[in-house]
């Protein structure tokens, strides 16, 4: 058959709790501010044992629980390129960590938008090849540690959580069918965020990098503030409807959105003009926004919550700094 399923998701988050008062304490905003604008209650926070592939590696075992590793053809991440190191093949410690000695492994990377357009990636990559039927698709991320709380330029990153999802696809899998993926992309942000000390562009030998270059940093928020709130939503909304379109399915077939982390005002203009609720959503302000894995964990909550209908659509939502906007449409059971 011509389809690819999402067959199972694992999830993993670390025990250790970072709340809103901490996130105040550290940033010098308000915790009421924290918890009603940035909408977070609290995040999950690595231990320093608990790195970007271990993460990846717990969640993957999750998702392949009951599932021979060796089955699978491919290991994919497509999380945070921050990792265990600079220039590090995250998806070959992951493969090599579970066991799946068949499989081949490589990266995907797309900022936080990775694991909703991956979906369309690895579903044409299946669909283009007879020898791979079994893929796992892992994203992780520990961005914590690159957020500088003082510096309130990089504020709209304080909701960051550490964590990781892993998806386990199947060919043929008549069962949370992948469907069709639309992106938006808009280079004129490209350099709006980075970690501008590392890499080539201001390499300098023999000289050591600040401690200050190391961290996420928005040079100019209201310059990227001023261009990315007045397209913001439309773009969401774009992409949405043009995956249900391409799908063969329209507005009123959509039962779910699994969104990236967002404010609860921007999710609720999205739910509100699919005339939708909350109760067709999972707000995920006790994860915080763990970069591409949000739209996963979104899933697995709205699951466990008894959201997810079966022959509804699904819809899962993200972007990425960059800047690019998702959605791939799922239907569901």
């Amino acid at each position: 058959m011509d389809i690819v399923g999402i067959k199972n998701i694992g999830i993993y988050v670390p025990p250790k709790i970072k709340d809103s008062a901490k996130i105040a304490e550290l940033s010098g905003i308000p915790e009421d501010v924290i918890r009603e604008k940035f909408g977070i209650v609290h995040v999950h926070e690595a231990s320093q044992d608990e790195t970007v592939s271990f993460m990846g590696i717990e969640a993957a075992k999750r998702a392949i629980e009951g599932f021979d590793p060796k089955k699978l053809d491919l290991v994919v991440y497509c999380g945070s390129e921050y990792k265990d190191y600079y220039l590090f093949n995250c998806a070959a410690k992951i493969q090599h960590e579970i066991g799946a000695v068949n499989a081949n492994a490589f990266e995907i990377h797309s900022l936080c938008s990775a694991g909703v357009y991956s979906l369309k990636i690895l579903k044409s990559i299946m669909l283009c090849d007879d020898s791979i039927n079994h893929v796992l698709l892992v994203s992780s991320s520990k961005e914590t540690q690159i957020i500088n709380y003082k510096n309130h330029n990089s504020r709209f990153m304080f909701n960051f959580g550490d964590g990781a999802a892993a998806v386990l696809l199947e060919k043929g899998l008549d069962k949370n069918v992948i469907l069709e993926t639309h992106m938006i992309s808009d280079g004129q942000f490209a350099e709006d965020v980075a970690v501008f000390g590392v890499g080539c562009r201001n390499f300098k030998a023999n000289a050591d990098i600040k401690c200050s270059d190391k961290f996420l940093n928005v040079p100019d928020i209201q310059s990227m503030k001023k261009r990315l709130d007045p397209i913001t939503l439309d773009n969401f909304n774009n992409v949405i409807a043009k995956s249900i379109k391409k799908s063969g399915y329209t507005d009123k077939d959509i039962g779910f959105v699994a969104p990236i982390f967002m404010k609860r005002s921007i999710l609720e203009k999205i739910l509100e003009k699919y005339n939708l609720t909350e109760d067709n959503s999972f707000v995920l302000e006790e994860y915080g926004h763990c970069q591409s894995a949000d739209a996963f964990i979104s899933l697995t909550e709205g699951e466990k919550k008894g959201r997810l209908k079966k022959g509804k659509i699904a819809v899962l939502l993200g972007a990425g700094t960059g800047y690019t906007w998702a959605a791939t449409a799922v239907r569901w059971g």
